[in-house]
Protein backbone atom coordinates (compact mmCIF):
# COMPACT_ATOMS: atom_id res chain seq x y z
CA UNK A 1 0.00 0.00 0.00
CA UNK A 2 1.08 3.28 -0.71
CA UNK A 3 0.90 6.82 0.90
CA UNK A 4 -1.94 8.86 -0.08
CA UNK A 5 -1.36 11.69 -2.15
CA UNK A 6 -2.44 15.19 -0.92
CA UNK A 7 -5.62 16.16 -3.49
CA UNK A 8 -5.63 20.21 -1.27
CA UNK A 9 -4.80 21.43 1.45
CA UNK A 10 -7.85 22.92 2.35
CA UNK A 11 -11.25 20.68 2.63
CA UNK A 12 -14.24 20.53 0.55
CA UNK A 13 -16.83 22.29 1.97
CA UNK A 14 -19.78 20.73 0.46
CA UNK A 15 -23.77 20.99 1.27
CA UNK A 16 -24.79 17.05 0.65
CA UNK A 17 -28.33 15.83 0.13
CA UNK A 18 -29.08 12.23 1.94
CA UNK A 19 -27.53 9.25 0.44
CA UNK A 20 -24.81 6.80 0.56
CA UNK A 21 -20.97 8.88 -0.47
CA UNK A 22 -17.38 7.18 -1.14
CA UNK A 23 -15.19 9.67 0.23
CA UNK A 24 -11.55 9.39 -1.99
CA UNK A 25 -8.61 7.76 0.83
CA UNK A 26 -5.91 7.57 -1.70
CA UNK A 27 -5.78 10.74 -3.36
CA UNK A 28 -5.73 9.82 -7.05
CA UNK A 29 -9.22 10.22 -8.01
CA UNK A 30 -9.94 13.07 -10.54
CA UNK A 31 -13.24 13.46 -8.56
CA UNK A 32 -12.49 14.39 -5.20
CA UNK A 33 -13.14 14.58 -2.66
CA UNK A 34 -15.47 11.74 -3.61
CA UNK A 35 -13.78 8.17 -5.11
CA UNK A 36 -13.78 7.27 -9.07
CA UNK A 37 -12.04 4.11 -9.02
CA UNK A 38 -8.38 5.71 -8.91
CA UNK A 39 -7.87 3.52 -5.73
CA UNK A 40 -7.59 0.28 -7.22
CA UNK A 41 -4.03 1.19 -8.63
CA UNK A 42 -2.97 2.67 -5.08
CA UNK A 43 -4.13 -0.58 -2.62
CA UNK A 44 -6.43 2.00 -0.88
CA UNK A 45 -10.05 1.63 -0.27
CA UNK A 46 -12.43 4.48 -0.31
CA UNK A 47 -14.54 5.46 2.91
CA UNK A 48 -18.38 4.92 2.63
CA UNK A 49 -20.25 7.01 4.34
CA UNK A 50 -24.17 7.89 4.64
CA UNK A 51 -25.90 11.23 5.13
CA UNK A 52 -29.38 11.13 6.39
CA UNK A 53 -30.77 14.68 6.15
CA UNK A 54 -29.11 17.53 3.55
CA UNK A 55 -26.24 19.11 5.61
CA UNK A 56 -22.93 21.43 5.26
CA UNK A 57 -19.75 19.00 5.36
CA UNK A 58 -16.21 19.49 5.41
CA UNK A 59 -14.59 16.32 3.65
CA UNK A 60 -10.83 16.20 3.99
CA UNK A 61 -8.67 16.33 0.53
CA UNK A 62 -5.13 16.69 1.70
CA UNK A 63 -5.93 12.64 3.12
CA UNK A 64 -4.31 12.68 6.45
CA UNK A 65 -7.56 13.21 8.77
CA UNK A 66 -7.91 11.33 11.64
CA UNK A 67 -11.90 11.74 11.56
CA UNK A 68 -12.33 10.20 7.65
CA UNK A 69 -14.04 11.41 5.51
CA UNK A 70 -14.29 14.57 7.25
CA UNK A 71 -11.43 17.29 8.12
CA UNK A 72 -9.96 17.94 11.24
CA UNK A 73 -7.25 20.55 10.53
CA UNK A 74 -4.66 17.95 9.27
CA UNK A 75 -3.80 20.10 6.40
CA UNK A 76 -2.62 22.94 8.39
CA UNK A 77 0.53 20.61 9.75
CA UNK A 78 1.24 19.28 6.33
Amino acid sequence: MSDPKVADTSPAVLELEPGTYFWCACGYSANQPFCDGAHKEHGMAPVKFDVTEKKKVALCRCKHTANAPFCDGSHSRL
